[in-house]
Order: C-alpha cells, then sequence, then structure tokens
C-alpha cells in the first residue's frame, strides 16, 4: 500500500500537481494547516479548501485530512487566540467552511508504527488530558480525536514561550526539540512505538537521512511545501522523498 503525506498547504495548490503524479498512490494524508498564508488572498485559500475537501470526497482514495493550529482557531468554539496569520477579515466565511466540513477533519491518525498529527505529541500533553492511568500508546490516537470532538480548546496554545518550544505543548504546537526531548525522557515516551510524522516546524527540505542521524528515525518533518514542494512517501514500510521541483 502506498501513502502520500503532503505537509503544511497555507492555500498553496501544489497538492494538485502530487496527488497527480501519485495516482497509485492508496491513500493520501494533509498535515494540516489549510489557511493563514502571507501571500495568497484568502477567498484562494477558501477555494483551495474546498477543493481537498473534493477530491476527498470522489477521488475514491482513503484522504486524511489533519488539523493544524492555523485551521483550529476557526472553529467556532474556539475563535481568536492571538496566533500570528489569523484573517480577521474573512474569518466569519473560513470558520462557516470549517464548521461545515469538520466530519472531514481530525486532530491524529496512525497505521502500522507511524503516527500523524500536525506538530507531535509529547506524553506530558497526554498525561495533562487524561492523567498518567488513563492512556497507553495504543490508544492515543482515538483519545486525541474524541477530545478534539468534545473539548477542541484543550488543543489551545500553552505557555508563554512564544515559539511553543516546551514539553506540555499540544499536538498542533509543540516544536520537535521539546517533542523528542519529552519522548526520550518520559516513561511512556512515544517513540518506543511510533514514528512520528509531523509539520508545524519549516524544514528547508525533507531529509531522511538527516532524521536518521539526529533523531533515531523515529520523527520526520514535513513542512516543506513552501520551500522545495517535496512531499513523504510510505510504501511498504519504507520512506522516500516525492519532488514537484
Amino acid at each position: 500500500m502506498k501513502t502520500i503525506v503532503i505537509g503544511d498547504v497555507h492555500g498553496l495548490s501544489l497538492w494538485k500537481l502530487i496527488v497527480n503524479q501519485e495516482q497509485d498512490a492508496d491513500r493520501i494524508v494533509f498535515i494540516g494547516d489549510y489557511f493563514d498564508s502571507f501571500d495568497i488572498l484568502g477567498v484562494e485559500q477558501i477555494q483551495n479548501f474546498k477543493e481537498i475537501i473534493e477530491y476527498k470526497e470522489t477521488s475514491g482514495k482513503e484522504v486524511i485530512m489533519l488539523i493544524g493550529n492555523h485551521d483550529h482557531h476557526y472553529f467556532p468554539e474556539v475563535g481568536y487566540t492571538g496566533t500570528s496569520g489569523y484573517q480577521r477579515g474573512i474569518d466569519q466565511f473560513i470558520t462557516q467552511i470549517i464548521d461545515e466540513n469538520r466530519h472531514h477533519l481530525q486532530m491524529a491518525y496512525s497505521f502500522d508504527e507511524f503516527l500523524f498529527t500536525h506538530a507531535g505529541v509529547s506524553p506530558t500533553f497526554m498525561d495533562s488530558e487524561f492523567g498518567d492511568e488513563g492512556w497507553v500508546e495504543e490508544n492515543v490516537v482515538k483519545l486525541l480525536n474524541d477530545l478534539f470532538k468534545y473539548k477542541p480548546k484543550s488543543f489551545t496554545f500553552k505557555g508563554t514561550d512564544p515559539y511553543g518550544d516546551n514539553t506540555y505543548q499540544t499536538p498542533i504546537w509543540i516544536r520537535p526539540r521539546s517533542l523528542m526531548a519529552v519522548n526520550n525522557k518520559h516513561k511512556k515516551g512515544l517513540k518506543k512505538k511510533y514514528i512520528q510524522i509531523i509539520g508545524h516546524t519549516q524544514v528547508k527540505k525533507l531529509d531522511l537521512v538527516g532524521s536518521q542521524k539526529a533523531a533515531g528515525g523515529r520523527y520526520y518533518l514535513i513542512d516543506c511545501q513552501e520551500s522545495t514542494g517535496e512531499y513523504l512517501i510510505i510504501q511498504d514500510g519504507e520512506l522516500s522523498v516525492g519532488q514537484t521541483r
């Protein structure tokens, strides 16, 4: 089975080229952040999001759409949280289109040993929401998706560090350094079970070799749609980089 994983979209239509050249893919995972481009008009971002929804509904493929921090603040239960890029002029229209399609969006997804969220799952965050005895590695995805369904504000930015580089940060905000540190030290560190595929923190390129060296192949950062346009391919447990440019 072939899976394509696409990093933060931010209104870019590059995903169309990706799915066109990967027509043999069985599954497409979008890592989130469909909105809040500084370069693309808001109406174009909305149209692009609608086209992703249409692709999900009509392509016949399994399409997973994760939630990013730049989508989260448009859910009507959440609202403006101070995040940079928030589009006040058209926020009501984005909120409407997200609310109408919320059944297509989820906080987490996994298959085999791969765990997908926008920024990564910290066991410290899991402890804070569910208690030390309230979660195990096997039910992380269900718990996160249910938590978002019933308590979406649980995923708002935590702490005072403006970069979000702390170990208790949420799965749409945590930064790689804190994510790796807490999973290395925590008694229920998820790296024992999962390879985490994450966006949120932009990288210059999708560096599989660097990820193997720096993080033991347990974390892959794929937010490079705005830089190289690369994307991740997972096929029969093997990872490779797809090229668009």
